[in-house]
């Protein structure tokens, strides 16, 4: 079985208590028992390898076996997702979590059907938040992605405008998005519309930015699937995959 992994702010020493809500949930939901394995993360790289010494009813008390440092992947490939209708940004960061983006950055596009405004802005991103959380243990990630604040046009402009590589999906684009040379430094910022896409003067702001339309493929792709599929073509070009 694959070896579960939780998160904890505290790795140090040769043993470690995992309490709070990450305790609870190995020890009431999963049923860790004694003996077995798990991993705590910071989510930021730092890794403890563990066993599993004594099952509380809401924590787990382990010994440490080893600890190491992933390094975190390059080149960051950061997705820019236009807020989708309903659940499906959630699906969306799911996904893209589980493929390996390294950012996720909601965006309030002209064209988008749900619009974050007031309360509904911090709602949003502690869903988004909590589901790349979740999705990063479920793969068995060291480095969780970042899904940063509500990102305005303006802001993804400049995004592109500092990027090794920027890219737009775009159903009218005559460059494929698995042609692209890709950059020798720098992130990868790819911008995903929502379900009516990215419009005219988006396209254009972008464009100015130097960032270039690229088509994903010959069928349309909802924007809850088109940035996982597009991170899968780049993660295997850069030998990320």
């Amino acid at each position: 079985m694959t070896v579960p992994v939780f998160l904890s702010e505290e790795l140090d020493g040769p043993e470690l208590t995992l309490g709070g809500p990450e305790g609870r949930h190995a020890a009431s939901v999963r049923r860790l028992r004694a003996g077995e394995r798990v991993d705590l993360t910071d989510g930021a790289g730092a890794v403890a390898e563990c066993v599993v010494r004594e099952v509380l009813k809401d924590a787990l008390r382990l010994d440490v076996l080893a600890r190491y440092r992933v390094e975190a992947p390059q080149p960051r490939l950061v997705v820019v997702q236009g807020l989708p209708k309903g659940d499906r940004g959630e699906m969306a960061v799911e996904m893209m979590t589980e493929a390996g983006v390294d950012v996720i950055v909601p965006w309030s596009a002209s064209r988008s059907i749900t619009q974050w405004k007031g309360d509904k802005v911090a709602k949003g991103l502690a869903r988004w938040r909590s589901t790349a959380r979740e999705a990063g243990k479920q793969a068995r990630r060291f480095h969780l992605p970042e899904v940063t604040e509500l990102a305005s046009t303006a802001r993804v402009e400049a995004l592109l405008a500092g990027a090794g590589l920027g890219l737009v999906l775009h159903e009218e684009a005559a460059e494929p998005l698995s042609g692209m040379e890709l950059p020798a430094g720098g992130d990868i910022v790819m911008v995903v519309g929502p379900e009516g896409g990215v419009s005219e003067e988006e396209l254009a702001r972008f464009q100015a930015a130097k960032a270039v339309p690229v088509l994903l493929g010959p069928t349309v792709l909802r924007t809850s699937t088109a940035g996982v599929a597009a991170a899968a073509v780049l993660l295997a070009r850069t030998g990320r995959w």
